[in-house]
């Protein structure tokens, strides 16, 4: 085997295609809510309602997509992703054609929630890597790392191409093409059955209670969520403050290139940390990570006051995203490690949802903080946030530390002979 860990995970008979399908599948999800936007605000003239149609796909997505994953978990990623994709595709294609002919606005928003059944592909590929690593420690590490490196790659050059294409072509083109491109990738991904982790019905249920148990009730996975949320908060508070803080520099255009280095930051940072062989334990490594995000966070807030320069604050940002990859690695590996067997994509999928309900509560939390006080001023909203997530990590891990200690035992009072 090669002694590059990425060399030797593709190694892996399969692992090769079933990801690149999957890198194909997932460069959309960056896609559709920016061209969602160009387009229905192009032809309906309202900002307004172009965002409160993605907000409600949003929240439509974070009610479905657990449901969609627990079907996968339990019948198997190929019969279920398939068809999910496809009811998916048609809402899309149905909210182009909405658009283009003038429907009712609230066409505009029963399309784009039937695009929630949209299957998790992140977490179908980190419940294979999973399956192929069983046992292996390390490998699942770098293939984490991999999993959050590729993540943050589709959703840094997803809003670019579908900018580039709605301006370059014609507005309905970022959401078709992204149509396009999901289809194909789930088409491949599922395609690949070799490396499929075998679904739920062909388990012997009876082996555990936590066939059907809710994964909210599972230890420490309510505390893991919480600390997605939380992280998910800096992500959307740093997206709307960015893009306020160019508008006031009078570069607004040049806020997506801004937000761009933040995730080729992260980027960077998960392939580094997905190489270098873990120390300690999970847990400690887990608050470490979200010490060194708190630590980070703080570097676009000082750029931004103290020297008001966009270039300033992009290296400010460039820097500070080096700290998130590692953080949802070690929290993604916790996930994995508290799921019950045969639910990892439905596990993957709840934290997925953490995070985009943190990335709605962050973006309005920016807003409020950029519009009661100051561009500047706002990004304090993302230093309370990564704040939060160190103290939710540093609770938790206090709390399994104490579970885990073992409890001294009294000593037996001394035996009183009663032969006086």
């Amino acid at each position: 085997m090669p002694h590059n860990p990425y060399s030797r995970l593709f190694a892996i008979p399969g692992a090769t295609a079933f990801t690149l399908g999957n890198l194909v599948a997932r460069l959309p999800m960056g896609m559709f809510s920016v061209s969602a936007v160009i387009m229905i605000s192009g032809a309906r003239g309202s900002y307004a309602l172009a965002g409160a149609v993605t907000a409600t796909g949003l929240a439509a997505t974070a009610v479905v997509a657990p449901w969609t994953a627990r079907l996968v978990d339990r019948h198997g990623q190929a019969r279920v992703a398939v068809p999910a994709t496809l009811i998916a595709a048609l809402g899309s294609l149905s909210l182009v054609l909405c658009v283009r002919y003038g429907a009712p606005d609230w066409t505009l928003f029963a399309s784009y929630g039937a695009t929630a059944t949209t299957p998790n592909t992140g977490g179908m590929s980190r419940a294979r890597w999973a399956h192929l690593l069983k046992g292996d420690a390390q490998a699942v590490h770098t293939a984490n790392s991999f999993e959050q490196a590729a993540d943050e790659l589709c959703f840094m050059l997803g809003p670019v191409l579908a900018a580039f294409l709605c301006g370059a072509l014609f507005p309905q083109a970022g959401t078709l093409t992204g149509v396009i491109l999901l289809v194909t990738g789930v088409l491949v991904f599922a395609a690949q059955r070799s490396t499929e982790p075998p679904p739920q019905d062909r388990r012997d249920r009876t082996e555990t209670s936590a066939a059907t148990k809710s994964l909210l009730r599972a230890r420490g996975m309510p505390a893991l969520l919480i600390g997605f949320l939380a992280t998910g908060a800096v992500f959307g508070s740093l997206e709307v403050v960015t893009i306020a803080y160019a508008d006031g520099q009078g570069h607004k255009s040049a806020a997506g290139l801004v937000l761009a280095l933040q995730a080729a930051g992260s980027c960077a940072a998960g392939l580094v940390y997905g190489a270098v062989a873990p120390r300690g334990s999970l847990g400690r490594r887990h608050v470490l990570c979200a010490a060194a995000m708190a630590g980070l966070m703080p570097l676009p807030l000082l750029a931004a006051v103290s020297t008001g320069s966009l270039i300033v604050l992009a290296g400010a940002l460039l820097c500070a995203g080096m700290a998130t990859a590692p953080a949802m690695v070690t929290a993604m590996t916790l996930v994995q490690r508290r799921t019950p067997e045969g639910r990892l994509n439905e596990g993957m999928t709840l934290a997925v949802t953490g995070i985009l309900g943190g990335i709605a509560c962050g973006a309005a939390g920016g807003g409020w903080a950029v519009e009661h006080l100051g561009t500047a001023a706002g990004y304090g909203v993302p230093v309370a946030d990564a704040c939060c997530a160190l103290l939710l990590s540093s609770a938790q891990a206090c709390a399994t530390s104490t579970r885990a200690r073992p409890r001294r035992r009294r000593p037996a009072p001394p035996h009183v002979s009663n032969a006086a």
